[in-house]
């Protein structure tokens, strides 16, 4: 199941504390320029503030309520137009107040009547294109947010993709071995050979290995090699005196990631296309050993070659190369290349990486 959409159509978290700062700071500029001809600043500079943060608190209001407006008015216009608003009225409560009890209005007082004006013209040449350019950052802020959300969710459903496809790989490996082996042990019984339930035995151990690892796209070296060494004892099984075989493991490349059945891969294509089509059988030696930043595992046989092999990979390889693409790019390889005097050699490396138990 694929995780829950982000809501990438909700606007960024927004920072009060800093919209306040930043309102407090412009406002108490503005105070300060008008303290120069008109009024002392501790009048000047308190009403000022009051009335930026009132502007303040109107645009940041208006931002959530109402929840909805009419198609046709934009939120944007409602706020410019509330800010400008809470100019005028702001400014005609600050003097209201102001005024002592007894004392004339404010407009019939020349000096308060210019100071009434001006603080109303700064205010309204001022708050809007504040709240303006407040807007623009707030969209461009929710842009990269959302461009953000997006990216995130789109490399989410690419490693979603990627995850299934390395599945659908694996899939498509383990029934071809799983098959081979079944001929394999019916052959023997055709026979009324008495080694067919021993092969029987070896099937289970291989089967109980392999079957869990369906769905890990990475395994440790360690459990890869006892795979394989199941396997190989099942084939050995099958064919005693001709099939030897050799597991040549590092120890500091057991507790190293590798892609489940990757290098059972290895091993069943060299007996399947080298050893079992030699009358004289062969060898397969299997070798894991650490070259600085890689891991690199060769998977040699002396059998039929290269040459006389049928062209193009099979399933279990082709399905592989794909899978190593998918899991590294091209930090991965897989090479086969004529042994050299006879058989193939497959190799095979992989960034050295420790996978936890």
């Amino acid at each position: 199941m694929l995780p829950p959409m982000p809501d990438v159509l909700s606007p960024p978290p927004i920072s009060l504390l800093r919209r306040t700062l930043w309102c407090a700071g412009i406002s108490l500029a503005l105070g300060a320029l008008l303290v120069i001809d008109w009024h002392p600043w501790w009048t000047v500079l308190p009403r000022a503030l009051a009335l930026g943060l009132a502007a303040m608190l109107m645009f940041t209001v208006l931002e959530r309520w109402p929840a909805s407006l009419p198609r046709w008015l934009s939120r944007w216009v409602v706020q410019i137009i509330a800010v400008a608003a809470v100019i005028p009225l702001g400014t005609l409560v600050i003097y209201l107040a102001g005024t002592d009890a007894g004392a004339p209005p404010f407009w019939q007082d020349a000096d308060r009547w210019t100071g009434f004006l001006t603080l109303n013209v700064v205010g309204l040449l001022v708050a809007p294109w504040v709240a303006l350019a407040a807007l623009v950052r707030h969209k461009d802020a929710l842009a990269r947010h959302q461009a953000l959300a997006f990216a995130l969710e789109r490399s989410e459903l690419e490693r979603q993709a990627l995850e299934a496809r390395v599945q659908l790989l694996q899939r498509q490996v383990a029934p071809h071995f799983l098959f081979n082996t079944l001929a394999n042990l019916q052959a023997l019984v055709d026979s009324s050979s008495p080694q067919a339930s021993v092969v029987m035995r070896h099937l289970v151990a291989y089967l109980r290995g392999s079957v869990p690892r369906l769905q890990q796209p990475l395994v440790r070296v360690e459990d890869e090699i006892a795979l394989v060494s199941a396997y190989l004892e099942l084939m050995h099984m099958r064919m005693p005196d001709r099939l030897r075989f050799r597991l040549e493991v590092s120890a500091e490349t057991r507790v190293l990631g590798c892609p489940g059945l990757s290098v059972l891969t290895l091993v069943e294509n060299a007996i399947r296309h080298g050893i079992d089509p030699c009358e004289d059988g062969g060898e397969v030696v299997v070798q894991v050993r650490r070259d600085g930043a890689c891991c690199e595992v060769c998977v040699v046989d002396d059998g039929r070659g290269l040459s006389a092999a049928a062209p193009g990979l099979g399933t279990g390889l082709q399905a592989l190369r794909q899978r190593l693409q998918l899991l590294y790019g091209d930090a991965a390889s897989l090479q086969l290349q004529a042994g050299a005097q006879r058989g193939a050699i497959a190799r095979l490396r992989l960034p050295a990486r420790e996978l936890p138990a």
